[in-house]
Parts: structure tokens; sequence; C-alpha cells
């Protein structure tokens, strides 16, 4: 439990919840439900084991924290509680709440057990990614899943990863145990169509085939579509982009937006994360207390071919 001040406010409640999840308790000493929700509080922080912080606020001490947060949700009275994550807050509750009510709050910000022990996976695995050893990687991404079954960030690292190693077989394995969703993961779509593209370059026509009959008829396409397939596959995304824009100009439309979708899908899959975890950039605050927030820097090509596809569609 730590005391929030207006000089630690930046380190210890803004930087720190982009760590883990900040409850900040903002009481007053005169407070009779404060102090009846208080020991609730402290016992939670105990029981979650570290899954959140608890921040305790003195409104009569700090009014300028104090008065920002309750104008922001409309709150007049305390004791007031606000979740802070990744740098900003997010959800909060009024009032002496029970037990079971405020784990219930908790339970929509906070990861379980589960879920952290499967992200710690999910990094290992990455480590090991960038150290070449993609059999270890691939074990620990099967772990993460299997711990936390509904993470779909662990399940799209492990299709980029058998993908990225040229392992089709297993991940079409992989691809359809995928349960669909009423709202799909572009990423998991993303991999999608990076399969398809090395399931439809293992048996299409040759490149020389393919351009020569884009050559003969620069609408062809079927052959300029197989053609973006197979620099998909073979990680030429660039070329492949290149290809997919040549029909996007001429038929926007082209075949239900396939062309549209698998150029997004190439992005996706050229796009990397360049924060590691607990320092990604946080969404401006409202609070004037709060720190700039900071920029992730981007990726030029990326960003490059996003231009051109929203100047070729718009």
């Amino acid at each position: 439990m730590l005391d929030i001040t207006l000089q630690n406010f930046e380190t210890d409640l803004i930087t720190a919840s982009q760590q883990q999840p900040v409850l900040l308790d903002i009481w007053a000493p005169w407070c009779g439900p404060c102090k009846a929700l208080g020991p609730v509080l402290e016992k939670l922080e105990q029981d979650y084991d570290g899954r959140f912080a608890l921040g305790k606020l003195n409104s009569d001490e700090q009014p300028e924290i104090a008065s920002q947060l309750s104008q922001m949700f409309g709150v007049r009275s305390i004791p007031f509680c606000v979740l802070f994550k990744d740098g900003q807050p997010v959800d909060g509750f009024v009032g002496a709440l029970p037990e079971g009510e405020v784990r219930k709050f908790l339970d929509k910000h906070v990861a379980s057990k589960a879920e952290i022990a499967a992200e710690e996976e999910a990094e290992a695995a990455q480590a090991l990614l960038d150290d070449g050893d993609i059999d270890r990687a691939l074990e620990k991404l099967q772990e993460a899943v299997a711990i936390n079954p509904a993470d779909d960030t662990a399940r799209y690292q492990y299709l980029r990863a058998l993908l990225a190693a040229g392992r089709v077989e297993e991940a079409r394995r992989a691809y359809d145990q995928i349960t669909p969703k009423v709202v799909p993961d572009g990423r998991i779509v993303a991999a999608g169509l990076w399969l398809a593209a090395l399931e439809a370059a293992a048996v299409g026509r040759p490149l020389s085939e393919l351009q020569a009959a884009i050559a003969a008829n620069k609408r062809d396409f079927d052959a300029r579509y197989a053609l973006a397939q197979a620099h998909f596959a073979a990680q030429r995304y660039t070329e492949a982009m290149d290809e997919l824009l040549e029909i996007l100009m001429r038929d926007k439309g082209w075949n239900d937006g396939l062309a549209r979708k698998t150029f997004v899908a190439v992005l996706e899959i050229m796009s990397k994360p360049t924060v590691p975890k607990g320092e990604a950039a946080a969404s401006e605050s409202k609070l004037e207390v709060a720190g700039k927030s900071a920029v992730a820097p981007s990726d030029p090509v990326v960003d490059a071919y996003r231009r051109r596809l929203s100047m070729t569609l718009f």
C-alpha cells in the first residue's frame, strides 16, 4: 500500500500502473465509510498476491488530485476508488462496497493468475525467438495457450512463429483449432491469410508464368493475386503489397475485398511490438498532474504503405 501525494503521483501511480493495475482509494480521516472500506481494500491487495497495487490518497491533504479525479468521473463523495491501468484512470466506484462487489470490480481489470502465467510464458518465448531457438519458443507458446486458451496474443505469436519457420502443417492444425469469434482478432485473421498464402504458393504456378500472364493482361487479377501470395509466403512483404495495390487501383472491391484484406494482413504481420511490456505508451490522460504520454517509434515502411493504401482506397 502506498500513500499517494502530488510529489509521487507520477512515479508511484501513473508509471507504476504501466506495470500493474493500481487502485487508488480517495479517502478522508473524518469519513466513516472510508474507514469501513479501507481494511477491505488492504485485505484484497494481499489476497490478489501482487496482481494489483493499492494506493491511498488523503483528499484533505491532496485536494488538487482528488478534485481533478472527482470532476473527471462526476463524483462528489468519498470513499471514491479509481483504477489506473497503462498509465491512465480507466474505471472507478463510489462508496463502501462489500468485499464481493469490490472483487467483481477488480476482476474486470486485474489479470488472473492463469493470464499472468501465460504472459510470462509468451515473454520467455519471445526472448527465445529473438535468440533463434524456434523449438523451445514454440514449446513455451504452446504452454501459454494451454494455460490460457482465451489468450489471442499467445495464439497469434504461436501461429506467427510456426509460419515464419515454414511449419505450415503445424500452423494449419493450430489455426483450425481456433473458435471463430463474433468480432475476430485482426492478428489471427492476418495469420490465417499468411497461412493461406503459404499453402497456395506450395501448389501454385511458377513466378515466371504468373509474371508472363500479368504482362499479357494487367487486369488478370487472379494471376496478380497469386503472385502477391507467393511474395507473402516468401516474406517479400513490400513486393506482395505492390501487387495488391495494383489490383486495388483497378478494382477496389475485387473478390469481396480480398486484396484489401490481404494487404492489411501483410501490414499486421510486418508490425512488431517496439515497446516492452509495461512501457507501452499510455493514451493522453485528462489529468494535468499526469506525465506526458510516450510515443512508440513506428516502422517507416509500414507507415508508408498504410498511407499508400489509404490514398488508393479514399
